[in-house]
């Protein structure tokens, strides 16, 4: 499997039998499944979405939204719990508007499943822990 480097965003090639072995990106050495959302900007987005490699789950917020902010760290929670499934990650809609405006975002928290670069589901409004593995188990 190819997994797109969470900090330098070069890609690398890992058996899919050692996603569960920490691996390290050949190029700067640091987790490629780091099990923490990756913070995503505009010039990063696409690139990362593309690669994966793994399902990725984008949480589109804004530091403003109270529901924002009480889903993160379910958000943050769910990812170190899934880090070899599901690749996790997070835009920020106020410094990245692009990003948020052509994926239609139109309300915050919203989330969107990518799996090879395409959006399979999304959802809004925030949820707990057990709502969001469910979600995701269904899609």
């Amino acid at each position: 499997m190819e997994l797109a480097c969470p900090h330098c965003l070069a890609v690398n090639r890992v058996p899919d039998a050692r996603l569960g072995d920490a691996p390290k990106c050949g190029q700067c050495g640091k987790a490629l499944l780091p099990g923490q959302p990756v913070e995503l900007t505009a010039a990063s987005f696409d690139r990362f979405i593309a690669r994966a490699g793994l399902p990725v789950l984008v949480d589109f917020w804004a530091d403003w939204c109270g529901p924002c902010k009480m889903m993160a760290p379910v958000f943050q929670q769910v990812a170190g719990e899934l880090a070899s499934q599901v690749r996790f990650a997070k835009v920020d809609t106020e410094a990245h508007p692009q990003v948020s405006m052509r994926h239609h975002i139109r309300g915050i928290p919203t989330l969107i499943l990518f799996r090879n670069g395409a959006e399979v589901a999304r959802t809004s409004g925030a949820m707990d822990a057990f709502a969001l593995k469910r979600w995701l188990a269904a899609h």
